[in-house]
Order: C-alpha cells, then sequence, then structure tokens
C-alpha cells in the first residue's frame, strides 16, 4: 500500500471540500492533492527515486502536508524535522539520514547555509517561497510549472514512508523507521478507538515533524469530510479564536499548552461551547491542571499517550466511559499492553514494572541501529522504557521513566510523585525533580521550579512543603528556581539539560 493512493481514494470518496483552513485561507483537499501531484513530477524532475530520503523542515503549513503528498507519491520517504533545532543539531540529522534534498523556508536560510557546509550532500535545496536567491529553488514555482499527471508509486507495505527522529532528550536523535503500513495502522486504530465527529473540526496545532502530528494528519485523510484549522504555532488566544470561529469539536495538545490556557486572563471571553474532545499526550499531565481546566473551562481533558516507536498513538482514556484522571487510559482497538519485570514476565495487576506493548502500528527499528533496535523490539513486543501499573479495570498508569528513576540509599524514587506535590503550591507553575550526587545516600533529590508570574518564595518553603506532604526521605534536598523548565517540542521535561545545571 502507499498512504498518498490512499487519501488520494478517500479524497475521491468525499468529493471536494474545505480541508485546511490557513491564516485565513481556505484550501479544499482537491487544491490540496493537486500541488502534491505537481510537486511529486517536479521531484521526479530533480532525480529523487523511490527510497531517497526527503527533509522537510517548515512549521505547519499547507506546503508541508502537500510535500508529505507529494514525496509519498514517488515512493521516498519523508524525513520531517523540528524547525526550532539548531544547526549542528539539524547538521547531524542531515547527514544521519542520508539525504540529497531539503524543503525549508527562507526565513531559516542562515541555519541552512551553515547545514550545508556542514552537509555537502544535501544539494536539492527547495524553499516554499517564490523568490529565492540563486542556487536555491523555489517549491511555489516547481509546482506551478509541473504537470498534475502524476502516478503513484506502489509501494509494498512494510516500504518505509518516514524516518521520524526522536526528541533526543537522553542522548543523540534516534531515527524511527515507519512503514507506509505501520503508519496507517496507528491512524486507523486511533480512529477507531477516537471515533471523530462526522465532519469534525479540528484546531490542528500539533507540529508535523512529530509523529503525533503525522497521525493525526493521515487520521484525518482516513476518515475525511473534516476540516483542520491549521497554526503554525501554539498561541492561546488563537486557539480559542480558531474554536469560536469555526465551531471546532477537536483539539489534541500537550500538558504545557492546557497550563498556559488556565494562565491566560482573557480565554473566558471566547465562545468554547461547540467542542467535544480536548486531548492530552506528549507528556504525564499534572492532576492540578486536569483539575484546574474542569473547574475553569467545564470540560474533561481526555489524557493519552504514544510514542514515536509505536507510531504515535498507544492508549487513551475511554470517550465511551469513566475517565481515569492520572492514568493513561486502555490501549486503543487492536494494540495490546502488559506490564513486565526485567526479565519480561508479565507481573500481576497493581504491581509497577515496564510497560511494553504489541501493535500492528509499531516501528521497523532505528535506522542504522541494529543493536538499539534489538534491544527495544523483543518478540513482537516493544519495551518503552516506561514504569507503571495497570489497575484491576485494566487503566494503566505510568510513574515515571526508567532512566529517570532517583535511587537514594537503595529504594527507587518516581520523581513524578515528588513534583505531583510541588504541583499543589499555591505559588508553582512548574517543576520537575532530578537525581544529584550524594556522599551517603548514592542520590538525593533537587527540585527544579517555575513561580507563577508575580509570585516569590523560597527554597526552603517549598522544601517545607514537600516534607509536610511526602515521607522527610522523599522531600528535595536543593531547591531552584528557574525562569522556564527545559522541554522538547511537545513539552517533555528534558531532564538531561537539568542534571547538566546542577
Amino acid at each position: 500500500m502507499n498512504i498518498a493512493e490512499l487519501m488520494a481514494e478517500k479524497s475521491r470518496d468525499f468529493g471536494e471540500y474545505i480541508n485546511i483552513v490557513y491564516e485565513g485561507r481556505e484550501f479544499t483537499n482537491v487544491e490540496m492533492h493537486r500541488a502534491a501531484r505537481k510537486l511529486a513530477n517536479a521531484l521526479r524532475e530533480l532525480g529523487i527515486r523511490r527510497g531517497d530520503r526527503v527533509i522537510i523542515q517548515l512549521p505547519n503549513c499547507p506546503e508541508v502536508f502537500q510535500s508529505f503528498g507529494a514525496i509519498w507519491s514517488i515512493g521516498a520517504t519523508v524525513v520531517p524535522v523540528n524547525h526550532l533545532i539548531g544547526q549542528d543539531e539539524s547538521a547531524y540529522i542531515f547527514k544521519d539520514c542520508g539525504a540529497e534534498t531539503l524543503i525549508s523556508s527562507l526565513e531559516f536560510l542562515p541555519r541552512i547555509q551553515a547545514c550545508h557546509q556542514m552537509v555537502p550532500a544535501i544539494k536539492n535545496l527547495i524553499l516554499i517561497e517564490g523568490d529565492v536567491p540563486k542556487g536555491y529553488l523555489s517549491l511555489r514555482r516547481l509546482v506551478d510549472e509541473s504537470s498534475e499527471q502524476a502516478e503513484i508509486v506502489k509501494t509494498d507495505d512494510d516500504e518505509m514512508a518516514a524516518l521520524v527522529y526522536t526528541a533526543g532528550t537522553t542522548g543523540r536523535p534516534k531515527g524511527v523507521m515507519h512503514s507506509h503500513y505501520s503508519l496507517y495502522a496507528n491512524a486507523k486504530m486511533t480512529i477507531d478507538t477516537v471515533t471523530l465527529p462526522k465532519g469534525f473540526v479540528g484546531v490542528f496545532v500539533m507540529p508535523l515533524c512529530h509523529i503525533y502530528g503525522i497521525t493525526a494528519m493521515i487520521a484525518g485523510s482516513v476518515v475525511g469530510g473534516g476540516k483542520g484549522i491549521v497554526l503554525r504555532s501554539f498561541d492561546v488566544e488563537q486557539i480559542f479564536e480558531a474554536i469560536e470561529r469555526h465551531r471546532a469539536n477537536l483539539f489534541t495538545g500537550v500538558p504545557t499548552m492546557y497550563v498556559f490556557m488556565l494562565l491566560n486572563p482573557e480565554t473566558k471571553k471566547y465562545d468554547l461551547s461547540s467542542m467535544q474532545r480536548w486531548i492530552s499526550a506528549g507528556a504525564p499531565l499534572p492532576l492540578e491542571t486536569w483539575k484546574g481546566f474542569k473547574e475553569t473551562f467545564g470540560f474533561d481533558i481526555i489524557e493519552a499517550w504514544g510514542l514515536t516507536e509505536a507510531g504515535g498513538g498507544a492508549s487513551f482514556n475511554p470517550f465511551d466511559g469513566p475517565i481515569k484522571v492520572g492514568s493513561i487510559g486502555k490501549p486503543i482497538k487492536g494494540a495490546e499492553m502488559k506490564i513486565v519485570d526485567n526479565h519480561g514476565k508479565e507481573v500481576p495487576r497493581g504491581s509497577e514494572g515496564e510497560i511494553i506493548i504489541r501493535s500492528p502500528g509499531l516501528m521497523k527499528g532505528y535506522w542504522n541501529q541494529p543493536d538499539q533496535t534489538v534491544e527495544v523490539l523483543r518478540d513482537g513486543w516493544l519495551y518503552t522504557g516506561d514504569i507503571g501499573h495497570v489497575d484491576e479495570h485494566g487503566y494503566f498508569f505510568i510513574t515515571d521513566r526508567k532512566k529517570d528513576i532517583i535511587i537514594k540509599a537503595g529504594e527507587n524514587i518516581s520523581p513524578r510523585e515528588i513534583e505531583e506535590v510541588i504541583f499543589t503550591h499555591p505559588k508553582v507553575l512548574e517543576a520537575a525533580a532530578v537525581g544529584i550526587k550524594d556522599n551517603i545516600y548514592g542520590e538525593d533529590i533537587k527540585a527544579f521550579v517555575v513561580l507563577k508570574p508575580g509570585e516569590q518564595a523560597t527554597a526552603e518553603e517549598i522544601i517545607e512543603y514537600c516534607r509536610a506532604k511526602l515521607k522527610r526521605f522523599k522531600a528535595p534536598k536543593e531547591v531552584e528556581f528557574v525562569d522556564a523548565l527545559p522541554k522538547n517540542l511537545l513539552g517533555k521535561v528534558l531532564r538531561k539539560e537539568l542534571r547538566n545545571l546542577r
């Protein structure tokens, strides 16, 4: 199968409709597919063939959607890269994936030039603007000058469709290989679980350089008939304005977005009554954020969970059943999850262990890293590195990352347990806990705290607050106040960087 052919079939089934709204302009599905076909022909003319990798490094915009369709149409592989990362990490990914073509924007020209010097193998430099410097190609002109008659390459189900680089929270980014079928399977399983409203209108802010954005794009195309209000970047008032203006009923975000929604003093002036689904994924959703959102706006946030290696979504709290706040819910339809010990043996319900998952949406493996692939893919199961448990009703809970556990005097301590307590302090906006070296205990606890605007607090105040709500043994030894926590694009705290601040 080829995802591009699947998208084309759905477009024919539904006829022409407004598919995307971006910065006030409406694009129909027919218009988007036409642009993708024309770009596919242009890429062929540049010598790009089946199996080649093509980098897209752009914020969300119509050209990203068109580029995905064009690249898949010719049987090539999409390499979506975060446009916010620096030149060193960009150059590493460019070189590692072995691509010869980059699609980006004039606004990133200094970084593109620096990366091109470091990775001269990138020979096709395509910018989405109409007027581009000498030595660069204009995507707009390539589309305008190309024929729209394009054959879609017949690809095998297992053929690589996307090479998605992880955020690199614990080291260099790894390229996660997904096939046409694994991407389709995950999107279909997500649709069967979420049951999108007919003619849904979603506010699309999740980046298309990340697996969640890619899954949402494919899911929307498979369902068909829906409309995506595409935002270039996260902005609370733009999101709420879009919901009110377009009567949107679906939003997928990350916990940090919901935190900032609660902080914005102007949000109550918007009419959000059309909304049906508020989904949070990408990082643990603090209990206080869930409660605050429910109290302020009257909506439940549906917490979900997934990871790049699993093709996006892995579990959801039920939409037609009880929500368990703090839980990542149950496996999506077609997937299996269980908790195992260090030997891969399933543990009793309620006991902690590593969460593993099996589904047709799993990755093929890590690009050029067979040893790491074998480490996480075993007997058809993906070992996620997330620690948690499952309750008597089949709801899964994540307590921490395997590599983030703090071991103090031989006792395993979950940073999340400490963070949830600090979150309840009335002056605290965000918090993260990490282990620090200690001559007596081996490791002790340090908390990094972001205060709410205008608030002041002392380290001792936070420590005493924790001592009153936790065992003294689990209270932080040190507290450091910071303006912001280092995070990846999806709001996941980069503990590696916090450890470097110690």
